[in-house]
Order: structure tokens, then sequence, then C-alpha cells
């Protein structure tokens, strides 16, 4: 009978990406050859492993039972592969790296140099965003996301934290005025999230005690336009410590009602699919990161 690695990787991705269509972008491969791989291995098992309808695939009762066993043979021959790069110490491979755009430019890039010296076999891809990936299908190997995270699919290793600040640049502190008090901010501009809502949450207390939720006079749905609207002079701006640490450093943006500022936190998380051990050319990248985002770095 002779089942191939080949067809076993196939069968899995279809289940995976619940398409043969997506099976073949994943893996790059024709929907044809795809197609004709998962007759192959059908008939040499002689039984149906997936039924097909006009809109979807779905597994039969020996189609489950099979997969569990294909994706045991698939992981074990993966884990022998990076066990002897391991020993090679010489992480390999594509790794494909997914971030929010302002995570991406202020802290990925910044060490991308440092991280390709050190892993010089690994072949970086980095993609950029405003929302949520699906990290299947963007066959994305590891993403780094800010915030509570929702998706409890993903495994997730903590990076780090980031604080939030109210900021503003000081010549729209010198044309407006600074606030002394936090009932002050209903009399500037602020610059805020389209989306989540939950970003315009900021860390002071309003008069009733609870953290003032804003409406922004100016609204964006991204972290780098509000910053560059804030170092424009265009109002005052929530925003973590990872995005300005360069700016408050230089002086462009400076932070507003600090004594009444509470110590809010980002959790910065990297997530991936897995229910093995990770490959090493992930865990480098993420033990990398870790190392690079100790405690205190972005806080000058």
């Amino acid at each position: 009978m002779k089942i191939t690695l080949t067809e076993l990787q196939a069968f899995a991705t279809v289940v995976d990406t619940g398409s043969i269509t997506a099976a073949a972008e994943h893996l790059e491969q024709t929907i044809s050859g795809i197609s004709r791989t998962l007759g192959r291995l059908e008939a040499k098992l002689e039984t149906t492993l997936l039924r097909r309808t006009t809109r979807r695939l779905e597994l039969t009762e020996e189609g489950a039972t099979f997969l569990s066993r294909a994706r045991a043979i698939l992981d074990s021959v993966e884990e022998a592969e990076e066990q002897m790069a391991a020993r090679r110490q010489q992480p390999v491979g594509r790794l494909r790296v997914d971030a929010a755009t302002p995570f991406m430019l202020h802290v990925i890039v910044p060490r991308i140099g440092g991280f390709r010296k050190q892993f010089p076999k690994v072949e970086l891809e980095l993609a950029s965003n405003e929302g949520i990936t699906d990290l299947l299908e963007k066959r994305t190997d590891v993403a780094f996301r800010i915030g509570p995270l929702k998706d409890s699919t993903l495994h997730a290793r903590p990076v780090g934290t980031s604080r939030l600040r109210l900021l503003a640049s000081p010549a729209y502190l010198e044309r407006a005025g600074t606030p002394k008090q936090v009932a002050d901010l209903a009399a500037h501009s602020l610059l805020g999230f389209t989306q989540p809502e939950s970003l315009n949450q900021w860390p002071v207390r309003d008069a009733g005690g609870n953290p003032l939720h804003i409406r922004p006079n100016l609204a964006s749905s991204s972290g780098e336009t509000l910053r560059q609207l804030a170092l424009a002079g265009e109002g005052i701006v929530c925003l973590s410590d990872f995005l300005t640490a360069a700016d408050r450093k230089a002086g462009n943006l400076v932070q507003v009602l600090p004594k009444s500022t509470l110590d809010v936190r980002q959790s910065i998380n990297a997530v991936y699919y897995r229910n093995t051990t990770l490959a090493s050319r992930i865990t480098c990248f993420i033990d990398y990161m870790v190392d690079a985002l100790a405690p205190g770095t972005f806080e000058t």
C-alpha cells in the first residue's frame, strides 16, 4: 500500500483549511493535484475519508480516525527534522511573522538585523496589518498580539507588556494649553480609535472614579496614524509605550497628566497554532524577541 507523507500532508491540510482549493494554495500546489492525491490515498485505504458536498467537506468516521494517526506521523517526522537541526544549532527554513503595523514598524523591524546576524539560515517573511489575521489561512507561523487574547484555539507565550500614556506634542500644548486635571480634557482635541472601542478607554479616572471613556474629535483605526497626528500637533492621544518610546525620548511627544495616569499595561503575546514541540525557527525568534523586550525596554 505504501502511503506517502505527501498524501498525509495533503489530507491533513484539506481538513485544516476546509477545502481542496485552500489546501492547494497553502501547499503551493494545483487544485487538481491535491484532488488526485486525496483520491490515491482513499484508494490505498479502500475507504472514503471525506464526504464532498457542494459547500464543504466533511470527515467520515473513518476519516476522523485516520486523521489523528496522520497528524501524529506528520508531527513525529517534523519533530525529528527539528531535532537534527537543533543538534547543528542552526535553525533553518522559512518563518512567516505577522503583527499589527505599529508593532511591526517600531518593535520588530529595528531588531531584525540582530536576529538575522544570529540566525542567518532562517528566511523571514514579515506581514503587517491593522486587524486580526487568521494564522492558518495566511500560512503564518507566529503572530504578535497586543492586548487580551480572544482566540482560544491559539497557543500563546507572553513576550512582555507596554504601558499606556496620554501624550501630545509640545506645539499642541503650547497652542491649546496643558491640562492640569482630567476634567480639562473635555476642552481639548482628543485623538482616538475607530475600533475597537475599548482602546478609547484611557488610563485616567473620570468624575465618577471610573476609567475615562473618550469620544474622539479625530479618529483612526491605526495607532501609527494617531501617532503621526499627535506629532503633527492635532491633539492629545493615548498610545502604548512601544509605539512612542523614541518620540518621548526625543521630546517630540510629552506625557500629559502623568500624576493622574494609572499604571495600565497592554500585554504582548506571541501566538501560534501548534500541539507539539515548536519548530526551532519559531522558538528562536520568540526567544529573541523576549530577550529584546525585557521589562523597562520602552520606558524612558
